[in-house]
């Protein structure tokens, strides 16, 4: 038995495999070098189970601009991307909340698509891989949230408001190096009401992404604990994705989570996509925001298929070594526990209904 199975807060391996020529053609249940996560590297990599977030890029297919062409004097400032338009998000998330629904069909039980804290507390220690289906942006929900009752019968159990970009709910946060997340405005009424909604159906609410005022805004309204599936310490990197000191404590006086996410850029110090990046970078911001809000409210974030990595992690495979260097430092057995599994439970079970 695996003493430490990882629950992972967000993964973007579902909108690779479902560009298949971005994806390069590869198979979840077959080993690749391609990607970050498929079915036998998650299991040599002590994936257990995590967050598969439903992406929707934009039609044109940009994603982030180019951050040489946004460089300034002290880094970048990139702009918020486009909006993407309902109609285009809803019939896209639809096509990927079947391809997940397919590989939990063809996965001769290896794979299972989870919507209580028994089924995934019970998969934790075993070999089937549990998945949480997740919501990066909140463009394929109506703004009369007919379509958030839908897909919570379908199993969403988790949703960002945004991406960074804006939508009828709320503003996502720009990439800016370096900068504070007090970019723009709140949410809107339509978030407010949308933060209700998924409390009272028991859908986990996403901060990532979100820009400062939007933050607050969810916590003043929310009555479940405050989530951020994949962000990093914006003391230790000062950019605009990353949480300040007192969005960290807000997070922990409401029992929630961080999630450490391996991001070179969220993690450097001067904020570059330079993936020669050590491991040692992991361990610091899980030892800043242990050692400010206590080892209960942090836990793991990769953002695996949909950021760029340190070549010494490499792919879900390396994530071992994270912890073998992290019980070098001084945190326990029981710590460890704690950061790869036990906290996501608690959150959960406060949380989903």
């Amino acid at each position: 038995m695996n003493q430490f199975p990882i629950i992972d807060g967000h993964n973007d391996t579902l909108l690779k495999l479902h560009q298949q020529e971005k994806g390069k053609g590869r198979l979840f249940f077959n080993e690749s070098s391609i990607g970050h996560i498929d079915l036998p590297r998650a299991k040599k990599g002590q994936f257990s189970g995590g967050f598969f977030a439903i992406f929707c890029p934009h039609p044109s297919g940009s994603l982030l601009p180019d951050f040489e062409k946004f460089a300034t004097e002290k880094g970048y400032d990139l702009p918020l991307s486009a909006p993407a338009e309902y109609e285009y998000c809803h019939r896209m998330t639809n096509a990927m909340v079947a391809d997940l629904f397919s590989l939990e069909a063809n996965s001769n039980g290896s794979f299972k698509v989870v919507r209580t804290v028994d089924e995934l507390s019970n998969l934790v220690h075993k070999e089937t891989i549990a998945a949480i289906l997740h919501f990066e942006g909140a463009e394929a929900i109506d703004t009369d949230l007919d379509a958030l009752s839908v897909y919570y019968q379908a199993g969403l159990r988790s949703i960002g408001l945004v991406w960074s970009r804006p939508n009828a709910f709320a503003q996502g946060v720009p990439y800016r190096y370096p900068s504070t997340p007090d970019i723009g405005a709140g949410l809107t009424e339509s978030g407010k009401s949308l933060v209700r909604e998924c409390n009272q159906l028991g859908i986990m609410l996403d901060l990532s992404h979100l820009n400062e005022k939007g933050f607050w805004d969810v916590a003043e309204i929310s009555d479940a604990p405050l989530v951020a599936t994949h962000s990093n310490a914006h003391t230790i990197s000062p950019i605009s994705r990353n949480l300040t000191d007192k969005q960290l404590d807000a997070i922990a006086e409401s029992n929630g989570v961080v999630g450490v996410t391996y991001a070179v850029n969220m993690l450097r110090p001067d904020g570059k996509l330079n993936t020669d990046t050590p491991l040692e970078e992991i361990v610091k911001h899980i030892d800043y925001i242990a050692s400010r809000i206590g080892i209960e409210h942090v836990v793991l974030g990769s953002d695996f298929d949909g950021t760029t990595l340190p070549d010494e992690l490499g792919d879900v495979t390396g994530v071992p070594k994270v912890l073998e260097l992290l019980k070098n430092h001084g945190f326990s057995d029981k710590d460890l526990c704690k950061l790869t599994y036990e906290n996501w439970l608690r959150v959960l079970k406060n949380t989903w209904k």
